[in-house]
């Protein structure tokens, strides 16, 4: 994946994947090879508080191995794309200037897509326009309004999931409050960065190892303590199911287990199946890029390779 009119400074490194394929792992051990700094890419680690079910790394592995955009914002805040991309570009500067190597890790691939591809201009949040369309989805459920989509913008309700609440309450925002299609303004688009990426893809072949992988990872984080974490944030009072970071996967299950709406192993079960719904939309995504190279993160070979490639971009030989 390559951005258009790109500088002569060295290419930007990438390593994504769908959740649950050992991406931080990798980046760890890459990290006793080169002088670098991790740049999340993580949607769910930028809040603070989420933290078992976001996989974020501990305080013992920032101070070992710098990390950037982890714990940004309040819960109660939201945090865009392009907040990401001015974030991101901002810490890659930092890094560099100082004569490190920043790797980009994570699987929020809007974020990676805002990035390379740049972003729209695209009007501010409506929040009357939201609660309305919260309070139909409420009632009618998402697949619903993604079928209303279909109706108004059918290029966005192609690309997006019948369940992804967020995609689909700002693409009807976005025409409710300016008449236009989502999908025709993203398409008037610029590079935010002028560089060069390389992305390294963990692409699991095996499927179904995958997937017993997630439903393992989940049960750990369960006996880590997730329940425990979603409770405090629950208890807070200044949050709500609509609110981004409650989004979450895992997050929202647990939430709405907490609000009396079904029993834990119910909402344990629906965690499972949407980590596993999130993992085949990273795939579909990163499946339709091109310029990238894929490596099965089942494989045993496959750090070797991650690391070579990485001597190259690096300028090491």
């Amino acid at each position: 994946m390559t951005a258009p009119a790109a500088s002569a400074a060295p290419p930007v490194a990438i390593l994504t994947g769908p959740t649950g394929t050992g991406k931080t792992d990798f980046a760890l051990r890459l990290a006793e090879k080169f002088p670098i700094e991790i740049v999340s890419v993580d949607s769910a680690q930028v809040y603070r508080g989420l933290d078992i079910g976001s996989a974020k790394p501990s305080a013992e592995i920032r101070a070992r191995v710098p990390h950037h955009l982890v714990d940004l914002v309040e819960p109660t805040q939201s945090y865009s794309a392009g907040q990401f991309v001015r974030d991101c570009i901002h810490a890659i500067d930092d890094i560099e200037s100082r004569g490190r190597l920043p790797l980009l890790v994570g699987g929020t691939m809007l974020y990676l897509r805002a990035l390379v591809g740049g972003i729209a201009a695209l009007p501010e949040g409506s929040p009357e326009v939201r609660a309305r369309l919260d309070a139909e989805a409420a009632e009618q459920g998402w697949p619903a309004l993604h079928a209303r989509l279909a109706i108004v913008d059918p290029a966005a309700a192609a690309r997006i999931h019948p369940n992804d609440a967020q995609r689909i309450q700002r693409a009807l925002e976005v025409h409710a409050t300016t008449g236009a299609r989502i999908s025709e303004l993203q398409r008037r688009t610029a590079p935010a960065l002028a560089r060069n990426f390389f992305v390294v893809a963990l692409l699991p072949a095996d499927r179904a190892r995958l997937h017993a992988a997630l439903e393992q990872r989940f049960s750990q984080m369960m006996q880590a303590g997730l329940l425990e974490e979603v409770r405090h944030l629950y208890r807070r009072g200044d949050l709500s199911a609509e609110f981004p970071a409650i989004r979450a996967v895992g997050y929202r299950q647990l939430w709405a287990h907490l609000a009396g709406s079904y029993p834990l192993d119910t909402a344990v079960t629906r965690a499972i199946a949407a980590t596993r719904q999130l993992a085949k939309r990273q795939m579909t995504w990163l499946r339709s890029m091109t310029n990238i190279r894929t490596l099965d993160p089942y494989d045993a070979q496959s750090f070797v390779g991650i690391r070579e490639s990485l001597d190259g971009v690096f300028g090491r030989p």
